[in-house]
Parts: structure tokens; sequence; C-alpha cells
């Protein structure tokens, strides 16, 4: 199993002018660390359930060119963006831009998208959750298109693209990797199943969460698709690691038995690069061992 560092809090000692060097220093330490990957969210205010909407929060995509330049072999990513956050074709064409200038080292996480309010806030229109998932499903079809050599056109129900030109295309190959985000078991794991290279799942409980690869699963027998080509990750948001390092370690033991790939973590201490560094010393070593 490999650890992977999330990047959540931007309330930070210091306030806007420390941010560029402590969100570089987490990177470069989780990097350094052996941390597999380094994700942000794609919020343009702060999660209410975990501070204010008011609360610091850095734009996804412009965050991740800056830590593109900072960093050299760490994956980079958004966990997640949200389908009505941007227009699918400039979607593409960002994430391949990141590919690009991070030498191949983007992964485009996705998901429907939910928090209302900053829709509203900022004017972008929030449809309904059906019309979100019809939109996600297109947003898909168009990525996998702009990275290929189909440049034609692309007709869908919600968008309609002349031409799918993507130049230069994203150094890896065939693509980035697709995460999608979500659990829910008649659409998003369906979506998984159908166009996605990774899954994440909210790590609530192992029997949970052993649940939802079952559903992913008879996804990918309709699909004809092999499920272990899937990539299965969680993300932990039960507590500190650091509060309680055995029932960490236990609680992801049971997690890899079930085929979990990769756990990502939430640094959400003052010092986070100081936090991860702890952290990571630790557990990089004993996550490999699972």
């Amino acid at each position: 199993m490999r650890l992977a560092i999330h990047f959540p809090n931007f309330t930070l000692p210091g306030g806007a002018a420390a941010l560029a060097p402590t969100l570089a220093a987490t990177a470069k330490t989780a990097e350094d660390a052996g941390c597999s990957a380094f994700t942000l969210m794609d919020h343009w205010f702060q999660m209410e359930y975990f501070a204010t909407a008011e609360e610091p929060m850095l734009e996804g995509y412009t965050s991740l060119g800056f830590l593109a330049g900072q960093t050299q072999r760490i994956t980079l990513g958004l966990l997640v963006t949200g389908v009505t956050y941007r227009h699918p074709g400039l979607l593409a064409k960002t994430v391949a831009t990141l590919d690009v200038l991070s030498s191949g080292r983007a992964q485009l996480g996705i998901g429907a998208a939910w928090y209302e309010r900053e829709h509203l806030g900022l004017g972008v229109p929030f449809p309904s959750t059906a019309e979100r998932f019809e939109r996600l499903e297109e947003t898909l079809q168009i990525c996998r298109q702009m990275w290929s050599d189909d440049d034609g056109p692309y007709e869908g129900r919600h968008y309609q693209l002349a031409e799918t030109v993507c130049s230069p295309r994203p150094l890896q190959q065939p693509s980035p990797r697709i995460l999608i985000g979500g659990s829910g078991e008649k659409k998003t794991l369906r979506l998984v199943a159908r166009y996605a290279d990774a899954c994440n799942l909210f790590a609530t409980d192992p029997a949970e969460v052993a649940h939802k690869l079952e559903v992913l699963a008879r996804h990918c027998d309709t699909e004809n698709r092999d499920p272990r080509d899937i990539e299965r990750t969680i993300i932990w948001s039960v507590g500190d690691p650091l509060d309680d390092r055995d029932g960490f370690l236990a609680d992801m033991e049971r997690y890899a038995e079930l085929g979990i790939d990769q756990v990502w973590v939430g640094a959400r201490a003052a010092d986070p690069a100081g936090w991860v560094a702890e952290l990571a010393g630790w557990a990089v070593p004993k996550l490999q061992e699972l």
C-alpha cells in the first residue's frame, strides 16, 4: 500500500504570504519521504463542515502548476475536480498542460460536484444531481477523446465541440490517469467501471468499503472489464494517524486485505511539512509491507 498526502487546509500561520512556501515545502517533503501522490481540493470556498466558507482557499489547477515546478517525481492532482467547475474541453487542456509541465505526473481526479453554496456565490450554474452525472459522463468521454488521436467533433446532450484538438498531447500514454471520486453504487461506481483508471472511496469502515468494491466488481462484469485493472484508493478522515499509530496500521492492514492500493491522509497541522515528515517517515515503510 502507498501513502498519498492531501492538503485541505489553507488557514495557516503567516497568512496568505506564507501559503506558497508552506505548500511547496509540504509537497517536497512528501516527495522526499516516498509518498506517491500530492493532492489539493478543487473548491472556490472552503468546505463548511471543515471550517467556514470564508477561510482561505486556493484555486486548484493554478496551485498544481506551481507545485509542478517545485517537485520532480510525485503525482499531482485534485481530489477531486467538480464536473461543473470547468468546461470539459478546457479541463482536458488544463490537465494536459499540467502533465506536460510536470514531465508526465498529472492525474485527473473528478466527481459530480456537490457544494452548492460556492456555485451560487460565484454565479456558476449548479444543475440537478441527475444532470451533473450526465455531464460527468460526457466530460469523461471528451477528455478521453481529446487525449487520443481523434480530434474530430464531439456531439453530446450537454456539450458540443467542433474540434477536440489538444496540442501538445499529455506526455503520459495513452493518457493521464483518471480517478473518479465517490461511492454512489448506481451511477458513480458504474462510471468508474466504464471510464476510470482508479476509484477513491471514503474509508468509513472496511466492511462498507468491501461492499462498495463488490458493487464495482459487478459493474465491471457488465462492462466486460477486469476490476483488477482499476486502482483502488481510499481517503482517511477518521483522525490523525500520529495519535494512534497502531490503530491506523491495523485499519490499513484490513484495507490492504481488500486490495486497497493507496491511502490519502489529510495534512491539517499548523506545520504541515513537519507533520508530513513525521507521518511519512514512519508510515511509508510500514504501508509498503502490507
